[in-house]
């Protein structure tokens, strides 16, 4: 059987009211163990009799067509089994989630990296010695690398808006900033490379891949083949982080299928570091232009944000910067507008938090920026923008604890004494300043079903094809299958990474949690009816715990209640209009104390802190891990983070870890996270809202006004690299 719901109206809290008490606790993840000690498989990892290694090559132009792939200058190398070359090999990775189809053809060259073949042989250093060696002629067409100088630029309906008059009001303000903001292209970085391993049984493909989305994938790969959704698996149960780029079906994936077919047996393709910086997505640069002006009081009457980003022609995707600015900050007066800049660079799509991560960056600083032209501290200026009503649609704002995550944050971190004067406070050569920002993260509701078991042993199972990519699903799932059935944490198992198994949304846009839990809840509330029925009580009445029923003055243990066999009930979620009646998003406030060096401008994060309200918190500790993962990328964001672009045919130049610089051990200072407790009615039937985009969302803004407070040098071109600071340094 089934249970379903819509999300048309707010849910009644349920769960405030289950008696076991193991849901929000901070429990360990159950896969834990298997990862620190090598032993959870990942998609590269699986050993296959008579498995072949593929490794793919790579355009060396950045326009143009491929004229002739010389396939006799490898066949003859030891092991190599095949050079293959097909139309339907991805060009651009898929986007993920219900777009587009993935755009295909490998003969077309639109950037500099894209997979064009792929070598297989017997081993993997066989296939990656004939690919480096594979001889390849194209036909050069001039390319456009630059974003600024692009000849082809869009203008989407989707970023557009203006309402009222925000010439008028920036002419008029007693307090205005005009300021552009730049942020470079980022790539996910996951530390697992993306691989599959592909290999059919007859007209079925399996594929055991990395990804984060696999009802969306499944049906990503079987476009891509020509073939049935129906006859494609996918197994992902792990997976080394995706931070986005694991989202659509990548290169590999397809290429492995492809080559498993014609060969007769599997094929595993691998992306080497350098491919995965070339060929899976990136987040576009950033030119982001904001006005913001107030009145004497410090109101805002005046927001704008207009910025330009970049994609590949035909990517119907573009960087929502703005995304947190339309419900953060009030201001009848609003402009918004994007322009798409088409370039050939590897195709852009959703990075860590897209949207949010680098629009708030600009935002939040450019709201410190006015509060020290208001005369207000800058928490003050943020608390009184806070609108009643969202400023463009006029909607309600769900539970909405921004206020009071300022305040609880400006009272742990000390900020009353920071002083507004910056370089006021210094140790030796070290400046010190104190910086904050707003965070912020649209909260989203997707599509799930998942299948719960309650065995007669007191056991039960929760399955579900969504995934775990280092998040804390299996956990969470875990958690909630227990607090509702009245067990120990220990006594359920989450079965997860199988398109075999009940649809999910999967991991990305932070709605994995909320909505596969939901799934997860609403199996089990049809789980709970029937053991009432069984009980001979209401479902009101039932209460669940240590494996037994009460209710109705009755008492029994599980096992007496299922004498027929187990329990089996399937839960399905689906958004409604809830979604379209509430404004919804996860709050927070950012707070950073940096050190900077007088002589050389090196900027060292001394202390940060995090204050969050995300709806009902499922596990502690594994979302207190989550925001601190995120404001470690913040860190990156603010310090390091940047790809370079060859200016001459747009190849992506620190391709590797070595010189694509994400913060690393001694980057980062000691984070502290604090959570206040928040339920969100609107947002799904448990009350929970994502949290896994949250922690970056304003981070960097965080540390970069923390800079100016310790040296005066206001940086707007990020990364707030030594070499910007030690330019402002002298006018001290």
């Amino acid at each position: 059987m089934t249970t379903y719901l819509k999300m048309d109206a707010p849910q009644p809290r349920h769960l405030d009211e289950t008696a076991q008490g193991v849901l929000g606790a901070p429990q360990d993840r159950p896969e834990g163990p298997l990862k620190v000690s090598g032993r959870a498989v990942y998609a590269a990892e699986h050993e296959l009799d008579n498995m072949a290694d593929g490794f793919l090559v790579r355009a060396t132009i950045s326009k143009g067509r491929v004229v002739r792939i010389d396939e006799a200058s490898v066949k003859a190398m030891p092991g190599v089994l095949a050079v293959i070359s097909d139309e339907r090999f991805l060009r651009n990775p898929a986007q993920g989630g219900a777009g587009a189809a993935p755009v295909q053809g490998a003969a077309e060259v639109a950037y500099f990296g894209q997979p064009i073949a792929v070598v297989v042989a017997e081993t993997f250093e066989q296939a990656r010695h004939a690919a480096r060696s594979l001889k390849v002629e194209y036909a050069v067409e001039e390319a456009d690398v630059d974003p600024e100088t692009a000849s082809k630029v869009d203008t989407p309906d989707r970023r557009q808006l203006d309402q009222g008059d925000i010439a008028a009001a920036m002419g008029d303000a007693p307090h205005a900033v005009d300021v552009t903001y730049t942020t470079p292209v980022q790539s996910s970085a996951p530390m697992e490379p993306h691989a599959s391993i592909a290999e059919w049984d007859g007209d079925r493909l399996i594929l055991r891949g990395s990804y984060q989305m696999l009802k969306f994938n499944r049906a990503e790969l079987a476009d891509s083949l020509g073939i049935s959704a129906q006859n494609v698996r996918i197994l992902s149960p792990y997976v080394g982080g995706g931070f986005g780029s694991k989202l659509g079906i990548a290169p590999e994936a397809v290429a492995a299928s492809i080559a498993a077919q014609e060969l007769g047996r599997p094929v595993r393709v691998v992306m080497a570091r350098q491919q995965v910086f070339e060929g899976t997505m990136r987040r576009s640069e950033t030119r982001q232009r904001i006005r913001l002006a107030a009145d004497t009081e410090g109101r805002l009457t005046a927001l704008g944000q207009e910025d330009r980003v970049s994609n590949l022609v035909g990517e119907s995707f573009s960087e929502p910067t703005a995304q947190a600015t339309h419900f953060l900050y009030g201001g009848e007066n609003r402009r918004f507008k994007q322009e798409v800049a088409r370039v050939n660079r590897t195709c852009a799509g959703s990075v860590r938090a897209p949207g949010e991560a680098v629009g708030m960056l600009a935002l939040e600083c450019a709201m410190d920026e006015l509060a020290e032209a208001a005369g207000l501290d800058p928490i003050e200026l943020r608390k009184r923008n806070i609108p009643d009503l969202h400023p463009e649609s006029g909607i309600q704002y769900s539970a909405r604890s921004l206020a009071a995550c300022l305040d609880e944050g400006a009272r742990r971190f000390g900020w009353s004494e920071r002083s507004p004067e910056p370089g006021q406070r210094r140790e030796g050569e070290w400046l010190i300043g104190l910086g904050m920002a707003t965070a912020a993260r649209a909260n989203v509701l997707s599509e799930a079903q998942a299948r719960v078991t309650l065995h007669p042993d007191g056991t039960a199972l929760v399955e579900t094809d969504m995934t775990d990519i280092g998040t804390g699903t299996y956990a969470v799932l875990r958690q909630l299958v227990a607090e509702m059935l009245g067990l120990p944490s220990e006594k359920v198992e989450a079965r997860l990474g199988d398109t075999d198994l009940p649809p999910g949304p999967g991991s990305g846009g932070s709605w994995g949690a909320s909505s596969s839990g939901s799934a997860a809840f609403l199996a089990c509330r049809g789980i709970r009816q029937m053991l009432a029925t069984k009980l001979g009580c209401t479902a009101d009445e039932l209460r669940l715990q240590d494996g037994t029923a009460t209710g109705g003055n009755l008492r029994a243990p599980l096992a007496d209640l299922l004498t027929d066999g187990p329990m089996v009930e399937e839960g399905h979620l689906v958004p409604g209009t809830t979604a379209k009646e509430f404004s919804q998003a996860s709050y927070g406030a950012h707070f950073a104390e940096v050190a900077v060096n007088a002589t050389t401008g090196e900027t060292r994060v001394r202390r940060m802190l995090g204050v969050f309200a995300a709806g009902r918190i499922l596990n502690e500790k594994t979302a207190r891990s989550q925001c601190q993962g995120g404001m470690v990328w913040g860190i990156g964001a603010a310090l390091t983070e940047e790809i370079a672009h060859d200016p001459r045919d747009g190849h992506i130049v620190n391709r590797d870890l070595a010189e694509y610089h994400v913060p690393v051990n001694l980057d980062v200072p000691q984070i502290e996270v604090a959570f206040l407790d928040e339920r969100d009615d609107a947002a799904c039937p448990i009350q929970s809202k994502g949290i896994g985009e949250l922690g970056i969302s304003g981070a960097g803004a965080a540390v970069v006004n923390a800079i100016y407070n310790a040296c005066g040098v206001r940086v707007r071109e990020y990364p707030a690299t030594l070499d910007k600071v030690l330019a402002g340094l002298p006018a001290l």
